[in-house]
């Protein structure tokens, strides 16, 4: 079992900087990797980036790639995520995942909501 929690969301405004953060508790050694994704209402979900916890491979959705920045903390059991120049599109609600396997999504975080005005 891995408890993930999501913070630093809030209100931005367009160009503006946001950095996200999630938590990883419990059996954490047992993650393979840490993703990002996000929701807005009558839309479906969206990858955003994802990372290895051992080794630090990275992948990105191609509506963030540029501009979206996914990194981890060994030390903090937590996962990144750095979004610069934002926009209003970027609006919603952003999740974390941890998959224990490739191509496996096993826990999920509550979301932090994350605003960009124009």
């Amino acid at each position: 079992q891995v408890q993930l929690v999501e913070s630093g969301g809030g209100l931005a405004q367009a160009g503006g900087s946001l950095r996200l953060s999630c938590v990883a508790s419990g059996r954490s050694f047992s993650i393979y990797s840490m993703q990002w994704f996000r929701q807005t209402p009558g839309k479906d979900r969206e990858f955003l980036a994802a990372i290895n916890w051992i080794g630090g491979s990275t992948s990105y959705g191609d509506s963030v790639k540029g501009r979206f920045t996914i990194s981890r903390s060994y030390a903090k059991n937590t996962v990144y995520l750095q979004m610069t120049n934002l926009k209003p599109e970027d609006t919603a609600v952003y999740y974390c995942a941890a998959a224990r396997r490739l191509g496996s999504l096993d826990y999920w975080g509550q979301g932090t909501q994350v605003t960009v005005s124009s």
